[in-house]
């Protein structure tokens, strides 16, 4: 499945309830599931990374569908055609 049909069966399931919820709450529930991830990989538990990893992408995607944004082009731009690493701050 490519992202951009996730996203769309995500937007069927949840716009609703996303809706609902509003922006605010959804950067919330967002910001938890990354402080999640952190310590998922602070722990080095590959299986909470896997589910964790799965919650902020989840989150994201209904930011997206919010703000009727739809990021697969943007990516493959950005990281795939482009390549943004001189402008990283790495050793």
């Amino acid at each position: 499945m490519e992202l951009k049909e996730l996203q769309a069966r995500i937007r069927e399931k949840y716009y609703e309830t996303d809706a609902k919820s509003g922006p605010l709450f959804l950067l919330a529930v967002l910001f938890e599931e990354v402080g999640e991830l952190a310590e998922a990989v602070r722990k080095g538990e590959r299986g909470s990374i896997e589910e964790e990893l799965a919650d902020v992408l989840f989150m994201v995607l209904s930011l997206s569908n919010l703000f009727e944004i739809y990021p697969e082009k943007r990516l493959v731009e950005k990281y795939i055609e482009g390549d943004p690493r001189s402008r990283w701050d790495l050793p």
